[in-house]
């Protein structure tokens, strides 16, 4: 997330005369999203998605936010607000791009907000349609930095969750890690970010794993 952050506020430095009307729209929107402005943020996603009909990056960030931010609350009602407006962009975004990795695992991430709100309402139902989402996307991206961090992530959730231990799923995270290194970020915009994330998860495993 913070890489998304930085990478955008790299780009809102660059010359806004060189910039069209979208890359404007969508640097605005990101530094909006840095400054936790995230109503503003997610309307003007969702005004450059309207506008760019074939794009489904703005919609993918709006619903990205709204599943972010949905994270911690404790209104049912207003995480269910948020939550379905998440999916009704990531629906738009996938009917652009359909079987996008990318999308699928925010897919997953929104499942994961409202079972981490509620588990023992929505986790019986919806974990098994996470574990269904990763193997997909993992299928159609093996080399996804994103993707196998995600699966890994969750996975090791789960060990967490049954009282297994994360040592096995330690050498995905450090294989996500070559993946995130070895990725050339050549689309302006894309959702690149992770590697810190994978850091961090790397770290806290060789906490876990080693002896005392």
């Amino acid at each position: 997330m913070k890489t998304v952050l930085l990478i955008a506020t790299f780009i809102f430095t660059l010359s806004l005369s060189a910039q069209t009307p979208y890359e404007k729209g969508m640097n605005e929107a990101f530094a909006l999203w840095e400054q936790q402005k995230n109503t503003e943020a997610v309307q003007l996603f969702e005004r450059i998605a309207s506008a760019e009909t074939d794009n489904w990056l703005p919609p993918y960030y709006a619903g990205l936010i709204e599943i972010v931010s949905s994270f911690g609350l404790k209104d049912e009602a207003l995480l269910n607000t948020k939550l379905t407006r998440a999916k009704e962009f990531l629906d738009n975004a996938s009917e652009i791009s359909e079987n996008n990795p990318e999308i699928m695992i925010t897919y997953a991430l929104l499942n994961t907000a409202y079972i981490a709100f509620n588990g023992a309402k929505y986790g019986m139902t919806l974990s098994g349609e996470n574990v269904a989402i990763y193997q997909k996307a993992l299928a159609i991206a093996p080399s996804n930095p994103r993707v196998l961090l995600g699966k890994t992530e969750w996975d090791m959730g789960a060990a967490k969750f049954f009282g297994k231990s994360i040592a096995p799923y330690c050498e995905d995270v450090e294989r996500a890690i070559v993946l995130f290194n070895e990725e050339e970020q050549t689309v302006p915009y894309y959702p690149y970010s992770g590697l810190e994330r994978a850091n961090e998860i790397s770290a806290n495993c060789k906490k876990e794993t080693s002896p005392n």
